[in-house]
């Protein structure tokens, strides 16, 4: 099974408040934000972002996902390293983690088991 395209857009940021503004202008649409300064954007049908707002000390981070219809389905080409295997997210989804040839990890998701 192959993945099935971009899912998401995952931002750190020092400013949720700003980086909301900065996609809203953009055209994106808040879709939802949490109580803990983060929340989730989308522009149409395409892929969502996701915005985290992190301590000054971190530094900003962007992470695409890849969408996995089937975790358990999924078995990957012997090309592909998998660093870690799919795990539940406090979120509801699951994740796995791979990298490329050029050492970028990339972060495939999959809907949770619930």
């Amino acid at each position: 099974m192959a993945t099935e395209g971009i899912e998401a857009v995952f931002l750190t940021t020092h400013n949720w408040g700003k980086s909301a503004r900065f996609f809203q202008a953009l055209g994106y649409e808040l879709e939802f934000a949490t109580d803990h300064d983060s929340g989730q954007l989308r522009n149409g049908d395409g892929p969502y972002v996701f915005i985290a707002e992190v301590p000054e000390d971190q530094e900003p981070q962007t992470r695409i996902v890849l969408k996995v219809a089937d975790a358990d389905g999924f078995r990957p080409d012997p090309a592909v390293e998998v660093v870690t295997p799919f795990e539940d997210t406090h979120y509801g989804t699951r994740e796995t983690t791979v990298r490329d040839p050029d050492g970028r990890l990339w972060s495939l998701q999959a809907p949770g088991t619930n």
